[in-house]
């Protein structure tokens, strides 16, 4: 298998912390995409990728899966521990509809924040920048840190008693917060304590 990725991004680093979580690092070739160079825009990368974004799978039969959460459930339908999706329809549900809340309003707002907001790519890359759209998401990403503090204020991990997809996405989030240098609100000591706690972990350890 192979991995089309930029590594310094967020969402490859969820396909990474997937693989290390099934302890499949060692069975995938990583192929570097210059996205700021526009890399991902040229017509052999649009090929495995229409909507030209990493990262995206591809598998030794040529099928390429592009979207993390697509990747994220194929790794964890092949054989091995632990389980990033949930087991139970109803363990399903909810990792999905956490990691949806943690991918929009966490994760998302944040990419919106820095495409529009701030000088981004570049010019070259950043063909429209809407700064008061870029602002707004901002807040909505720390109204979704204080919800994510309320919610792990009652549980360890975002869906329950076990990490899953959507603690990755969630730390992505995080991950990003400080690449953006942005200043951490008080009082989400919930949130800090579990971010050092998912932050321990041998697949995160090892970015």
């Amino acid at each position: 298998m192979k991995v089309y990725e930029y590594r310094a991004f967020p969402n490859p680093a969820r396909v990474r912390i997937a693989l290390g979580e099934k302890g499949m690092l060692d069975q995938v070739e990583f192929v570097q995409v210059d996205v700021p160079a526009g890399e991902h825009r040229k017509l052999d990368f649009v090929a495995k990728n229409p909507f030209a974004a990493v990262p995206v799978l591809e598998l030794d039969d040529g099928t390429c899966i592009a979207e993390c959460t697509a990747i994220t459930e194929y790794l964890d339908n092949l054989d091995g521990e632990p389980v990033l999706t949930g087991r139970t329809p109803q363990e399903r549900a909810v990792v999905h509809m956490m990691q949806r809340r943690a991918e929009a309003g966490l994760l998302d707002a944040l990419v919106a924040y820095f495409h529009h907001a701030t000088p981004g790519l570049g010019p070259d890359i950043e063909m429209y920048q809407n700064k008061e759209w870029g602002e707004h998401q901002l807040h909505r990403a720390l109204d979704g840190m204080r919800y994510l503090d309320h919610v792990v204020g009652k549980q360890p991990y975002l869906a329950g008693e076990s990490f899953s997809m959507a603690d990755i996405t969630a730390f992505a989030g995080m991950w990003l917060f400080d690449l953006l240098q942005l200043a951490m609100p008080a009082h989400h000591d919930n949130l800090n304590a579990w971010r050092a706690r998912v932050a321990a972990r041998p697949s995160i350890r090892a970015m």
